[in-house]
């Protein structure tokens, strides 16, 4: 698979990022549709095998089990030096708060808990997971500055947030002679393109990489009509943010299962194909060797200016959901609920 340089790093990563969300103890966490340690290790080996070197966990994931499953089976197959491991922290809840452990303190210990987690001592790629509107953000960059000199982490990326406030981190980075972010993570796909209003463009100014999550829509612009999985079924949270639009998304969804026959490859791939031409690496979930493959494939396919037209012309604007429809009282309150179910 073929390579791209993450933003302003040296970091040269897959064109697909694993994303690691369907990793971990189906019982510990807040999905119930998850990989047992047995197979998250096999579809691991798998993406290694296709050429795939960018894998993107959470603390937050399956009350860290997700971490565990990907460092070990990174530490037993892998050259660790192979391979770009990026995580993810949460804000501060409300018992840190309570005992004055500031933005610094609170990054740090996160960063350790991963560390352990996954049995490493460092990371290439630490993500600030959701907007913490209760710690100064200072607090934050002097915290993940602090690591980056440490060694623990190479770069620092920002998931979740709009463009006003990336554009803010960095510029308050730079003033104070702090390590900005180099990528973004945010939710991007065929069906929900709002991050084209303003996040794409300034990325591409700044040279920041997007490598958004949700790449598939939760399995949605890689299933024909009718057909389902564990995850379709069960995913409230994705189904918070598809099904008011289901309709006119599946219009799209159309589209997507066409040019797939044309092309001879999955709809997935289709999809993704589309989703390169925007961003340096998408991020997907893969619980099966299908989702593997699907990926490879579209790494090497490409779709004419035509397609991509065709695959656009239909989508009307969307409503922001999940954490960016929060506003600042009820994203605290969401960051608390997380903390509390990854205990």
């Amino acid at each position: 698979m073929k390579k791209r340089r993450l933003g302003n790093s040296d970091l040269m990563v897959s064109e697909i990022c694993i994303g690691c969300m369907g990793f971990g103890d189906p019982t510990r966490g807040q999905h119930t549709w998850t990989l047992d340690e047995k197979s998250s290790r096999e579809i691991i080996i798998q993406g290694l095998e296709a050429g795939i070197n960018f894998f993107d966990t959470a603390i937050a994931y399956q009350s860290g089990t997700s971490e565990k499953y990907l460092g070990k089976t990174i530490r037993e197959v892998s050259n660790r030096d192979d391979v770009i491991i990026a995580t993810k922290f949460l804000p501060r809840n409300d018992e840190e708060i309570e005992k004055g452990i500031n933005g610094i303190q609170h990054v740090e210990n996160m960063l350790n808990k991963s560390l352990e987690n996954l049995g490493m001592d460092h990371v290439d790629l630490y993500i600030y997971h959701m907007w913490d509107h209760r710690t100064p953000l200072i607090e934050i960059l002097e915290g993940l500055n602090k690591l980056v000199k440490q060694g623990k982490t190479r770069y620092i990326g920002i998931s979740n947030c709009f463009a006003w406030q990336l554009a803010q981190a960095n510029d308050l980075a730079r003033e104070r002679n702090l390590t900005p972010f180099v990528s973004v993570q945010n939710h991007y796909n065929l069906i929900f393109r709002e991050e084209e209003r303003e996040m794409k463009a300034f990325c591409e100014q700044e040279n920041i990489a997007m490598t958004p999550y949700s790449s598939l829509a939760g399995g949605r612009l890689s299933k024909h009509l009718n057909e389902t999985s564990k995850r379709l079924k069960e995913d409230d949270y994705a189904r918070l943010k598809y099904d008011s639009t289901k309709e006119v998304d599946q219009k799209i969804i159309e589209r997507v299962e066409e040019l797939a026959s044309a092309h001879h490859t999955s709809m997935s791939a289709i999809s993704l194909a589309w989703l390169l031409t925007k961003t340096t690496s998408p991020i997907v979930g893969m619980t099966k060797p299908s989702h593997v493959k699907g990926a490879v494939d579209a790494s090497n396919l490409v779709l004419n200016k035509d397609e991509i037209h065709y695959l656009e012309e239909l989508y009307v604007p969307h409503k922001l959901v999940g954490v960016m429809a929060q506003n600042t009282k009820e994203s605290s309150n969401e960051a608390h609920v997380w903390s509390v179910q990854e205990k």
